[in-house]
């Protein structure tokens, strides 16, 4: 009698508030998929991360026995101004190579990795003066680039979605919903070879270093506006084209 009572209340109350325990289920849902991704990431990435370690404390030992006339603090000092210059963009290999972080077009691929929040990190500001120019900037011209998106893909969507469907429904008679599918599927194809087929493989070409799936990989992180900043392009040594290579990935 008691649990029939108790059961009843709970329906009637989840009656009343129906958006309420929907909004539990879906923050329990994000929460448990949260906790899913990291167990993934740590299972999988864990094992080369010690990998990865072991074989740096064996370089490091390597390099303290081939120069016993430099110290261990010595050589953590340096490198940690090493690291220390590393995570503001300034690369001991890029300044060999001659690859300034701030000339025109890398300035320039900056912006644009801030408007579209991609931010891959590679490169940040080191002045105090262009640390507040850059928050100013942020909050000007990221509202800005989102309007911008929303009125391109307003007018695009009309001429690449419901015209062709229309056209080709009233011109040869075709029931709309199969026309409406067979379209949705090619420009799939079409959205997918333009976006990350085509330019993984120019990425291949002109990264030495980078295999498809990596360049792959890069497409989908900075569409996606995730920008990790594991891969930028253009940062190589001797890159070819490098000032229009920077630019058409700032079009991109």
């Amino acid at each position: 009698m008691l649990q029939s009572l108790a059961s009843s209340r709970c329906v009637r109350v989840m009656d009343r508030n129906p958006s309420a325990w929907y909004f539990a289920f879906l923050l329990a849902s994000y929460l448990l998929y949260l906790v899913f991704g990291a167990l993934i990431f740590s299972s999988v990435e864990l094992p080369y991360e010690d990998l990865m370690r072991k074989e740096l404390a064996e370089v490091k030992r390597s390099f303290l026995r081939e120069n016993q006339c430099l110290s261990e603090e010595q050589l953590e000092v340096f490198l940690e101004r090493v690291l220390e210059a590393s995570n503001y963009g300034v690369s001991i290999l890029n300044n060999a190579s001659g690859n300034w972080n701030w000339d025109f077009m890398s300035s320039l691929f900056f912006a644009s990795t801030v408007l579209s929040t991609t931010g891959y990190g590679h490169t940040v500001p080191l002045s105090d003066g262009g640390k507040t120019f850059c928050i100013l900037y942020s909050i000007i011209g990221i509202p800005f680039t989102l309007l911008l998106f929303t009125a391109v893909v307003q007018r695009i969507i009309v001429h690449v979605s419901r015209r062709p469907v229309l056209f080709i429904h009233l011109r040869w008679g075709y029931p709309k919903h199969i026309v409406a599918i067979i379209h949705a599927f090619l420009l799939g194809i079409l959205t997918v070879s333009c976006f990350f087929l085509i330019p993984a493989a120019v990425f291949t070409d002109l990264e030495g270093d980078w295999n498809f799936l990596e360049s792959f990989y890069f497409c989908f992180i900075s569409l996606s506006t995730i920008g990790l900043g594991d891969y930028v392009p253009g940062e190589g040594y001797n890159q070819r084209f490098r000032e229009l290579y920077k630019f058409g990935i700032t079009c991109k």
